[in-house]
């Protein structure tokens, strides 16, 4: 997701339905990360309020309170889940956070196993090679993400007025490779590294395919679904 779900459009639950409903399990366990935000206890509060009225199991992993520490090893918590839904915040704190605790490594193993990964905005692009990130203060490129999604990605590409022009101007330097922008509202679903559909909980937010041909940035407005 670009940006939106319960934390962006709390009274629009149109992605986090779709979401839900992904899983093959009437009652899915959804556990939240909210490892880029540092574990902001309002954010942990305003997911399972939104997730108290779907039909799910939802739980939360921290990993810097100790007071809200769950007892179990971070890659148990993550292997019993359905989905995973990693909240918005610093890209670059997410992944140094979870290499150090081994979470990078779980999650590769979930992913490998039907698990379904989601997230907005930093949860969107923690999961490709590369993105355009304000993780340093103003935007620029990060090459670090974990990788399970080949190429780059952007969020925000319509609610932030410098990401577009930044994508294009890191993908044209060749800083990034090209690759994918959602407006907000707008998600990308993949299964395995294809895209399978996009939709989007705002009649006009879009997702698009970014790329460099013949010596400048060519945009592909990519056909979007709103979600009634």
């Amino acid at each position: 997701m670009g940006g939106g779900g319960f934390s962006m459009e709390p009274r629009n639950p149109r992605l986090d339905r779709y979401i839900l409903a992904q899983s093959n399990t009437k009652k899915p366990r959804i556990c939240f990360l909210p490892t880029a935000s540092g574990d902001s206890p309002d954010y942990i509060r305003r997911f399972h309020l939104a997730m108290d009225k779907h039909d799910c199991v939802p739980t939360t992993l921290t990993l810097f309170r100790r007071d809200a520490r769950d007892p179990r090893d971070p890659a148990d918590i993550i292997l019993a889940q359905d989905i995973l839904y990693v909240g918005g915040g610093n890209t670059a704190n997410l992944l140094a956070i979870w290499r150090l605790h081994g979470v990078d490594r779980a999650i590769r193993h979930a992913w490998q196993n039907g698990v379904i990964l989601t997230g907005v905005s930093a949860g969107m692009i923690c999961w490709f090679e590369s993105s355009v990130t304000d993780s340093f203060g103003p935007l620029r490129e990060l090459n670090d993400g974990l990788g399970l999604l080949p190429s780059s990605a952007c969020p925000h590409y319509d609610g932030e007025k410098n990401r577009r022009p930044t994508f294009h101007r890191l993908i044209k330097s060749r800083k990034l490779p090209p690759g994918v922008a959602a407006d907000d509202g707008a998600a990308i679903h993949f299964i395995g590294q294809k895209i399978h559909r996009c939709v989007a909980s705002r009649p006009h937010a879009k997702a698009y395919r970014v790329e460099f041909m013949n010596g400048k940035v060519v945009e592909e407005v990519l056909p979007t679904t709103y979600l009634k």
